[in-house]
């Protein structure tokens, strides 16, 4: 599978990316561990790729005020090199793919991934005799026929990690404008637009608040190495005298964008135990949204998602500060 033709932009500075990108036409890459993938099969027709290689700036990991700043272009490897970050992004970072995959992906373009889906994720040859899907070039998600929006996944690992951990991001905009907005606005229910980021907007870097919690990820896939998530799950809290004083969760591979879980709030002062692991596990069964967008069952993976959160309760709350 070829990749397609386009123009390879290799702009020196931040502000000329986002001119760049103010095309719609335009892709940002970093890694490409996605998207190269995504070209060779024909899922994307850009007429320019815009590389940022040569901007050092988002490869930094520095203090900032409450926390740590992780440039957007900080492979998932180094993540793992940080004994100061949150054990849930460490773990989410290890579990991505392979060593290689690990060198050359980024974090801010794990955030970035697009959503996948059985009929999808195929060569354009294979999506031309099956019948174009609603996501790219037909009419119809054959995942949902009576639907009209996109139920494909979202399968990144990192932004579960960092919904939990109450993560920001920078976003940097065309003529050099710059904001902060909590991660999960850059993401919306619907499989074939998830991102909110308009053209022009690049994810800059990701602001981790400083926090004393134990933190985990964890993921159930269809073999041990390399695959993305049929569900994901990850979990911040502390405890005051064995009771939860802080909690958020939150879910990967389930719907179409990673979600943090509502209602978590109402368990807040109850005590860590089987109660709890039950209370939790109920609140990811309602939330969690799978269809047949992956080679395991919907029910498979609401089920194994709900069983993922109690056992890391479980180890949160009787293991070691993370």
């Amino acid at each position: 599978m070829r990749l397609p033709d386009f123009t390879l932009a290799r702009p020196r500075s931040l502000a000329e990316a986002t001119e760049l990108a103010n095309d719609p036409r335009a892709r940002i890459i970093a890694g490409g561990t996605d998207l190269v993938p995504n070209l060779r099969r024909g899922l994307e027709a850009p007429r320019t790729v815009v590389s940022l290689e040569r901007l050092p700036e988002l490869r930094k990991i520095e203090p900032y005020e409450g926390g740590l700043r992780i440039g957007a272009c900080v492979p998932l490897a180094r993540i793992l090199e940080q004994a100061q970050l949150p054990a849930a992004l460490r773990e989410a970072a290890q579990s991505v793919g392979a060593p290689g995959h690990r060198n050359a992906g980024t974090i801010g373009g794990n955030l970035c991934l697009d959503t996948r889906c059985l009929y999808y994720n195929q060569s354009a040859e294979w999506r031309a005799s099956h019948g174009y899907c609603l996501k790219r070039g037909g009419d119809i998600c054959h995942v949902a026929p009576k639907g009209k929006v996109c139920r494909a996944a979202f399968s990144g690992d990192l932004a579960p990690a960092l919904l939990a951990l109450d993560a920001r991001v920078e976003i940097a905009g065309p003529k050099n404008a710059l904001g902060v907005k909590p991660l999960q606005d850059i993401y919306r229910d619907d499989g074939a637009h998830a991102l909110t980021l308009a053209p022009g907007e690049i994810v800059a870097a990701i602001l981790v608040p400083s926090a004393n919690l134990r933190s985990g990820y964890a993921k159930a896939r269809s073999r041990g190495a390399i695959d993305f998530p049929l569900a994901g799950v990850a979990m911040a809290l502390a405890l005051s005298r064995d009771k939860v004083k802080t909690l958020r969760v939150a879910l990967t591979g389930t719907n179409s964008c990673p979600i943090l879980l509502k209602g978590t709030e109402e368990l807040v002062g109850r005590a860590a135990d089987d109660a709890l692991g039950s209370a939790i596990s109920k609140l990811v069964q309602k939330q969690a949204k799978p269809l047949r967008t992956t080679i395991g069952a919907a029910d498979y993976r609401r089920q194994v998602a709900a069983v993922l959160a109690r056992r890391l309760l479980a180890r949160l709350t009787h293991g070691d500060k993370q």
